[in-house]
């Protein structure tokens, strides 16, 4: 399908998985649409579509199913707009911008007022779209309300709201409660108050609970229920109205009950609803905090930045900075956004990118990164990407669109909670029929109390949390720890794989020749050798040629003269190095000009069964020294490779080495799996192969891995390789080394391990509670579950699944860099 789009944005009123399954019904129900996933964690959907569906469509379908999406307002202070046309212009660019449901500009007050979705856009994006087409705007003053201070503003309200329902609910649940338990607080009561009064004063109290925190309850849950999809909102609703309505007959119109059967129940409905506004506002405080990972990357950005602008350095919002704009950075500060260095030089510190401690030397030239933070030097840098289009928040968007994603084991949650809430209702209306028929004296005063019981611990709260929240953290810290996971179900697939195969070069090796070993013949120094055949390399542009001349400069060595250069081909190179003939090539040049190797000749074998390329170097017609050079093998992959055994993991290594060589460094690492001579075209076919042996996750770099790394169950990019290979994977590692494959291992099956522990605890404590809610234990043990005690529970189920996910947030790494 062309033209797709992914859009994600916040929907309001979801508050269990039932109201997961309907919002995403309601979304994919809409032309166009080819997938929603919806988190109940972050409370988003993340919808990909394209035409006819537009964002309109999404908003009015969520408003009539009783989701609506949460939309914001905000003012734009809008520069240089002089005409009419002006005003035409933003307001056409404004309205254009996905995520926007309206924008009105008005040029007397210089202003825009922009309605829009929230988490689908931003309003300093809103702000740069404007200064980018020519009409410089900001958020106006005290406007600019991010998702997660709308989030704090929201738990405040719930937590004020929950503690004027429980001052209200303790003297109706003492006045109750009390007089059941304790003989003389009932006579007490009785004589001072009255009974008829008391009853009038719960009345009053818990209709005000009811009619004011708890009215979200029923303004929810009743309209669900009447469209014929009730929801965690519906069963609340119903459960608590039945124990007020009761009571209000008991209280007012006591002689149309039977006799006995007149009580009140208004500390359950009051005491019901305080439980569960304490629940969400404990789940809400828990949830806010499996954000935490978005909201650290977020507050890696610099706010401000000393730019260039008419012939001055002034400071700016990074807002405001352009693609182009000349950027001063001063020794400590954070680079704003991403650039190239046009002037000055230092060392600058990546580790919040890429997890490497070693700060990286930038001069002219070089390509930095925004959040990144600036050592001891000065430097002037020109901006190639801003905003959206910046590293970091490449990284945020890639986190964000993992955390919003549905994995396969989530398909089971759906299933079930398809049809469990109208399920629940059934097993309430048998649990009342059942109590009426079969139940003790007074029948009808136990089947309310079962009845209310049902509904209330039946709350698929937990069912619908202990996905997505697992999903929230674990991704969250696995991006801390540099591995983002770019697509959602590579999470769970991850963790099922038999096999990793890993790419040679660039993988398992630096990806470029280093010279390894000089050693040098009887009456020759090893340096004075490496000075002269690298003056000679240096006429030659083989990467073998640049490794040795690379080495000769890292020791200092003092460059000489050459002359009568010459290209051997087939066999190597020749020239007159200060003076001096010298040769260098394989070990067939050295025969062809009848120079005896002596030694050196078995030193270069041996050289070349360790998989590494051996040469050798002749001065004035006698043997000067047996060189290898060899694509060198990462510092970390040992350890790497060790570390994925240690996991389970057979480890393979696929690379057009010839076997021989292949086999020498497989040996040396204790790869398992060897696949030689393999050309860029055959890797796809080499790792089905591979698969037979069961899933298979495939790390590779270049452009030539694109291809395998869609092909393999799970394609895992090294984050320095090429943009079109991390296209093409669903995990990327933000640093060069292997190390961060064991920790993605690590951290998807401790993800996966998470997310089943609170499967099965929110499957168990509905399976084995609703029965007992139902009143199955009272034949044998007399005992019957209280309405007040069933909603503590849920409401403990719920914040049991949040908590149990937070630990993720304490995973350690496995390897270090």
């Amino acid at each position: 399908m062309s033209g797709i789009q992914v859009l994600t944005f916040s929907v309001e009123g979801m508050t269990c998985a039932s109201c997961v399954g309907r919002v995403e019904k309601t979304l994919s129900s809409i032309a166009g649409v080819s997938e929603a996933a919806i988190n109940l964690a972050n409370e988003t959907a993340q919808v990909q579509y394209s035409e006819p569906a537009s964002l309109t469509d999404m908003i009015e379908a969520l408003g009539e199913a009783g989701y609506p999406a949460s939309t914001n307002e905000i003012t734009l202070d809008v520069e240089g707009m002089t005409c009419a046309s002006c005003v035409g212009r933003v307001e056409r660019k404004l309205k254009a911008s996905e995520g926007v449901i309206d924008a009105q500009v008005n040029l007397a007050t210089e202003a825009a007022t922009v309605r829009y979705v929230n988490g689908a856009i931003t309003p300093a994006e809103l702000a740069r779209i404007s200064t980018e087409l020519g009409y410089p705007a900001k958020v106006k003053d005290g406007e600019d309300l991010s998702k997660q201070d709308r989030k704090a503003a929201d738990i405040k309200k719930l937590g004020r709201l929950t503690l004027f329902a429980a001052l209200l609910a303790f003297p109706v649940f003492v006045i109750e409660m009390g007089g059941h338990l304790v003989p003389s607080m009932h006579m007490w009561i009785e004589q001072n108050i009255g009974l008829q009064n008391s009853r009038l004063l719960q009345f009053f109290l818990t209709t005000i609970v009811l009619f004011g925190p708890g009215l979200r309850f029923y303004t929810k849950g009743f309209p669900q229920l009447l469209k014929g999809t009730p929801d965690m909102n519906s069963l609340v609703a119903l459960g608590t109205s039945a124990a007020y309505g009761f009571s209000l007959v008991s209280t007012f119109t006591p002689a149309l009950l039977p006799e006995g059967t007149v009580n009140v129940y208004y500390e359950a409905a009051a005491v019901i609803v305080v439980l569960i506004l304490l629940g969400r506002y404990l789940e809400a405080r828990a949830k806010g905090r499996t954000g935490e990972a978005i909201r650290k990357l977020v507050g890696l950005q610099a706010k401000i930045a000393r730019v260039e602008r008419g012939g001055e350095v002034v400071e700016l919002a990074i807002e405001e900075i352009m693609v182009g704009d000349l950027i001063h950075v001063r020794p400590g500060e954070k680079i704003a956004v991403d650039g190239t260095v046009t002037n000055g030089k230092s060392y600058v510190d990546e580790s919040m990118i890429t997890g490497e401690p070693v700060p990286v030397e930038k001069g002219v030239g070089a390509e930095v990164v925004g959040a990144t933070v600036n050592g001891t030097g000065a430097l002037v840098f020109r901006a190639t990407k801003i905003g959206a289009d910046t590293m970091l928040a490449q990284i945020i968007q890639m986190v964000e669109q993992a955390q919003g994603a549905k994995l396969p084991i989530q398909g089971l949650v759906d299933r079930i909670t398809s049809w469990f809430v109208p399920a629940v209702m059934v097993v309430a209306a048998i649990t009342v029929g059942t109590w009426l028929l079969f139940g003790p004296d007074p029948a009808l005063s136990f089947a309310l109390i079962a009845g209310v019981a049902v509904l209330i611990i039946a709350c698929p709260c937990a069912m619908g949390l202990a996905t997505p929240t697992s999903i929230m953290v674990g991704t969250g810290r696995a991006a801390e720890m540099g591995v983002l996971f770019r697509k959602g179900d590579a999470l769970q697939m991850l963790q099922e794989a038999k096999v990793v195969a890993l790419d040679k070069t660039g993988t398992l090796t630096q990806g470029r020749p280093e010279l390894t070993d000089l050693v040098a013949a009887g009456g020759f120094d090893e340096d004075e050798v490496l000075r002269l055949v690298a003056a000679l390399e240096a006429q030659s542009e083989h990467p073998i040629a640049e490794a040795i001349t690379r080495a000769a400069v890292q020791k200092g060595l003092k460059s000489a003269e050459v002359t009568a250069f010459s290209s051997l081909t087939g066999y190597g190179v020749e020239a007159t190095v200060d003076g001096q003939q010298v040769i260098v090539g394989a070990d067939r040049l050295m025969k062809r000009e009848g120079i005896d190797m002596g030694t050196l000749a078995q030193t270069g074998n041996a050289l070349g069964l360790k998989g590494r390329t051996p040469l050798y170097a002749a001065i004035d017609g006698k043997i000067a020294a047996a060189i290898a050079v060899s694509d060198p093998i990462k510092p970390a992959t040992p350890r790497a490779i060790s570390a994925l055994h240690g996991l389970g993991l057979n480890v393979a290594m696929i690379t057009g080495d010839n076997q021989g060589t292949a086999h020498a460094i497989a040996t040396e690492l204790g790869i398992d799996i060897v696949v030689a001579e393999v050309l860029p075209e055959g890797k796809v076919a080499a790792l089905e192969e591979l698969r037979k042996r069961g899933k298979l996750a495939f790390v590779g770099d270049g452009i030539n891995d694109a291809p395998a790394l869609a092909t393999a169950d799970v394609g895992i990019a090294i984050g320095t390789g090429t943009d079109v290979a991390i296209e093409a994977a669903d995990v990327v590692l933000m640093s060069g080394e292997l190390t961060g494959v064991v920790n993605a291992f690590d951290i998807s099956t401790r993800t996966m391990r998470n997310i089943r522990q609170n499967l099965f605890w929110a499957f168990s404590y509905n399976t084995l509670l609703i029965p007992v809610a139902a009143g199955i234990l009272y034949p044998a043990f007399g005992v019957l579950l209280s309405p007040v005690l069933a909603a503590g529970a849920m409401a403990l189920s719920s914040v049991f699944v949040l908590t149990n996910a937070l630990r993720l947030r304490w995973v350690k790494p496995v390897l270090n860099d």
